[in-house]
């Protein structure tokens, strides 16, 4: 009889040998990866405009022949280097008008700053083992959202790793140091 060990360890039953060139390479060697989507808001579009853009983008699923997700992953906004550069700008600036409108945006950032205010990015994404095919998927998404008028490109390893922190982790960013015994 085969004894089962029971982990703790979240690594032990997730099957993902690595995360390289924009793909989760999987224990069975097949790959998840697709492409990241930049939201555009069409509804400040005219109507006709936006008819287009929806019957593009029916077209676009319409194209696809292989089962895939679309997933909405929150990631957490820095705008540090921002405020940085609004406290120099504050700092420099003598005209006291100027000053009180730099130190309202220093106040509104700081606003955001402590309601954890995320950006939502978007992602079409599918398990395929033939790079070939891989390759042939991700340029004709790209090209099919394109004709709807939507920018998109193939996900970076960053893009993935927020993904599965989102699943994995509740979206905390997992951060390992080396361990010394």
């Amino acid at each position: 009889m085969k004894k089962t060990i029971k982990s703790k360890y979240t690594n032990d039953f997730v099957p993902i040998k690595s995360i390289t060139n924009g793909m989760v390479i999987l224990d069975n060697n097949k790959k998840l990866t697709g492409i990241k989507i930049m939201p555009r808001n069409i509804f400040i579009l005219d109507q006709g405009t936006q008819n287009a853009i929806i019957d593009n983008l029916k077209n676009a699923y319409n194209m696809i022949d292989y089962e895939f997700w679309i997933i909405a992953a929150d990631r957490p906004v820095d705008i540090n280097l921002f405020l940085s550069q609004l406290q120099l700008l504050f700092n420099s600036t003598q005209d006291q008008i100027k000053r009180k409108m730099i130190m309202e945006d220093i106040n509104k950032a700081n606003l955001f700053m402590n309601n954890n205010i995320v950006d939502t990015e978007y992602f079409l994404l599918f398990v395929e083992k033939d790079t070939d095919k891989i390759n042939k998927r991700i340029r004709q998404l790209i090209n099919g959202f394109a004709n709807a008028g939507l920018t998109s490109h193939q996900v970076t390893n960053d893009d993935l790793r927020i993904i599965l922190d989102n699943f994995l982790n509740g979206g905390q960013t997992t951060t390992f140091g080396t361990v010394i015994g």
